[in-house]
């Protein structure tokens, strides 16, 4: 494993059960990030995000394969290797009678006093009342207390599970702004979310899983050629819809009248070529956002997911 290699998996598999009724939440999920970037891992809440998460923190063991982060096996990392990590679990689970200062300075004595000089500009960052006892807090102020214990020590690599689920609009941005922040600090950041924008606002690679599997993992733009765009054509008469879809690239062809309108993937030229030996009267392209690939991939029958090719699958 290359010394910028901060987490690597190989056919990693988790399955929940055993005999017949053994659930496959991974299925063969081989991944690496590298050391600095901020790396997304997106899908929907039961694809498998919080599962390779817990096996990262030695919260779960494999069934199959093999995870690393810094190079070594989490459960043989030890608390040497949970010291350098900073940890945003999906669901928080505080209902703690002592206040938020005191189980954010609790944290910081676990850590050898790491990051205790860093709880009262954060809790001030996030409008967070640090006096009020942690169970009187609402969900969205308890994730406040959930990102900073996450980033106060600075730790080296942060794993996040849907971090901004409860704050608001401002504090997500601001969220954001500290993940850049951290980023330009030399940190490495795993980020699993549902919600494609924010991760596309930082993030430079993605992953896209379902039901287990990668589906789609490129840096983000991409994906967004991936992801392709939606294209108008008028012409003076109408054309034949069939010669269109036979063109590389071209997906979706509709026909209304004159006006052709059809999903482009690709380069553009073989289409522009074709539209060029009739008469267009008017032409539109507007980019797909990156949430349109996301759900094209959860529009894919599972039967057809499990045909794929495997390196393709695995997003190689």
């Amino acid at each position: 494993m290359s010394t910028d290699t901060v987490i690597r998996t190989d056919g990693l598999v988790k399955d929940y059960g055993r005999g017949g009724t053994a659930v496959r939440a991974l299925d063969r999920v081989d991944l690496e990030v590298q050391r600095g970037e901020v790396f997304g891992f997106l899908g929907p809440n039961g694809a498998g995000k919080s599962t390779l998460i817990r096996i990262l923190l030695d919260l779960l063991r494999p069934s199959e394969g093999r995870a690393e982060v810094f190079g070594v096996a989490p459960r043989a990392g030890g608390p040497s290797l949970r010291a350098r990590i900073g940890y945003l679990p999906g669901e928080l689970a505080m209902s703690a009678r002592t206040t938020a200062q005191d189980l954010l300075e609790h944290y910081a004595r676990l850590r050898g006093g790491a990051g205790a000089d860093r709880i009262a500009p954060l809790a001030e960052r996030f409008g967070l009342d640090p006096t009020r006892p942690v169970r009187t807090l609402s969900k969205g102020n308890k994730q406040k207390v959930g990102v900073i214990q996450a980033f106060m020590h600075r730790p080296e690599l942060l794993v996040l599970d849907e971090p901004t689920s409860g704050l608001d609009p401002l504090l997500q941005r601001e969220f954001l702004t500290l993940v850049e922040e951290a980023r330009d600090d030399g940190a490495t950041v795993f980020m699993s979310s549902h919600v494609l924008s924010e991760v596309e606002q930082v993030a430079e690679r993605v992953a896209i899983i379902r039901q287990g599997r990668i589906v789609d993992l490129d840096d983000v733009a991409t994906l967004r050629h991936h992801a392709g765009q939606h294209v108008e054509l008028t012409f003076d008469t109408a054309v034949d819809p069939a010669a269109v879809a036979a063109l590389p690239g071209v997906e979706d062809v509709e026909v209304e009248g004159t006006t052709l309108r059809c999903l482009l993937r690709g380069e553009p030229d073989a289409l522009l070529k074709h539209a060029a030996t009739h008469r267009v009267v008017r032409w539109h392209a507007q980019d797909r956002e990156l949430e349109d690939l996301f759900l094209d991939h959860y529009r894919v029958p599972a039967e057809e997911l499990h045909t794929e090719d495997e390196g393709a699958a695995d997003g190689h």
